[in-house]
């Protein structure tokens, strides 16, 4: 960090001449009063015309530089920087958890080049602040890449699939995938068809705060993910955050059944017509819903992580335009998932182009704006006409899923028959044929 990082113009000019530099103890004299404190940094867009300092009581204030009549140095400081404690050692009998990091807020601090939340720690460093780790598990810890989530893309899913087979055959007892919350339920979605049959748990895990917020939930997040990875009875994929305000419980997300439901609450993920597969208090995992993949010491599962991007999730609206399904025909889309109204309706005046859509053998599949119920295209005469044009059913599976299932389908099937045969058979738990009468399953 520079001496001075994030000052410019008349308050850089002014600090310069005083002598003085970041994290230094200054006193700033003003015709009205004294302050005392220590020098902090600036982001890079703030304005020029104020000096921020950090009082005894904890709190920054900015002074007006055109108030200020001196400034001295009362003693040199230690400059802002950020050590990570020595690694924990680690008893060697502990089960074997890789974590994999791609970045997000759980692997984030504060920017002040820009005043932002920036993906700045590495998967190892998460681990050395996080000693209570040592106890659960023998960490490895490695950086795929480290992205804002939402510049995730297909091809990150793939290259995400195959470093999890690569620890799969290493022999690890669990994967911890570290990921923004953004977009987490789609790489999770992409994963669990990607790592169909995985004989161990493979976790994402996120956290809404940034490890430097005192409200942060990346410790407990990061805690708990590595407890289902090496603790869990099941395989598969899943998503760990917190199930309520408070640090008491964990949810343990089925991956293809996983929606963000706020931007910002710690427990913003929900399970969408379903119940979480089980529940993490304290160090044990509690509640766990029967028939899930068992865990098996076997490494025998198949890779498929081939997604095809040519497909488009089109929510529908009053007045939606259908020359916009016109122009992802001609630009040679494969597939289209309509977010339809209700039960599963679009206006009349698309179905021209859709059935044009279906006739030029683009797999087009419907899902319901509503994040609770199911798609059922029986009960209207228009769901019927959709029915006819040769639109799917896709029943009570998210959106987001369909979305990463039908590029999935399209980028492993053996023609255009057998992904749409994929589109309609419950794989990794994505479809309930049945729906649960509670509105949000507990």
């Amino acid at each position: 960090m520079s001496e001075l990082a994030g000052y410019k113009g008349s308050s850089l000019v002014l600090l310069k001449k005083s002598g003085v530099s970041i994290g230094d103890q200054i006193e700033i004299t003003t015709p009205k009063m004294k302050y005392n404190g220590i020098l902090m940094p600036r982001y890079e867009y703030a304005d020029d015309l104020h000096i921020v300092i950090k009082l005894p009581n904890g709190y920054n204030v900015g002074v007006d530089v055109g108030s200020v009549h001196s400034i001295k140095r009362v003693s040199e400081g230690i400059k802002p920087h950020f050590a990570p404690p020595l690694t924990p050692p680690i008893n060697p009998k502990l089960p074997r958890v890789s974590i994999v990091s791609t970045g997000g807020t759980i692997a984030s601090r504060v920017d002040y080049r820009s005043g932002a939340v920036h993906p700045a720690l590495s998967a190892s460093e998460l681990y050395s602040v996080v000693p209570e780790l040592s106890h659960y598990a023998l960490i490895d810890a490695e950086v795929l890449f480290s992205i804002y989530s939402e510049n995730m893309k297909a091809e990150y899913w793939s290259a995400i699939a195959s470093k999890v087979a690569e620890k799969v055959r290493d022999g690890y007892q669990g994967i911890v995938i570290t990921h923004g919350t953004d977009t987490m339920g789609y790489t999770s979605a992409a994963l669990s068809f990607a790592l169909a049959n995985v004989p161990v748990p493979v976790v994402l895990v996120g956290s809404q705060r940034s490890s430097d917020r005192p409200s942060s939930d990346a410790a407990s997040n990061l805690i708990g993910a590595v407890i289902v990875a090496c603790k869990a009875p099941f395989s598969g994929v899943y998503v760990v955050m917190h199930s309520d305000m408070s640090d008491d419980s964990l949810a343990v997300h089925l991956g293809t059944k996983v929606r963000k439901n706020h931007t910002s609450r710690r427990d913003a993920f929900e399970s969408v017509n379903t119940a979480p597969v089980a529940y993490i208090k304290g160090k044990e995992i509690e509640k766990i819903k029967p028939n899930l993949p068992p865990r098996r010491e076997d490494k025998e599962f198949v890779l498929k992580p081939n997604f095809d991007t040519r497909v488009a999730l089109l929510k529908f609206y009053p007045s939606f335009d259908p020359e916009i399904i016109g122009y992802l025909v001609d630009k040679g889309y494969r597939g289209i998932v309509l977010e339809g109204t209700g039960l599963g309706h679009v206006g009349s005046y698309c179905y021209g182009r859709l059935k044009e859509a279906t006739d030029r053998g683009l797999i087009v599949a419907m899902t319901s704006q509503c994040i609770w119920g199911r798609v059922r295209m029986t009960v209207y005469d228009t769901g019927r006409d959709l029915l006819n044009i040769g639109i799917i059913p896709l029943d009570d599976m998210p959106s987001e899923t369909a979305l990463v299932k039908m590029m999935w389908a399209l980028g492993n099937a053996d023609g255009i028959e057998e992904a749409k045969e994929l589109m309609i058979r419950n794989l990794v738990g994505e479809t309930n044929y049945r729906s649960d009468i509670e509105r949000r399953p507990i």
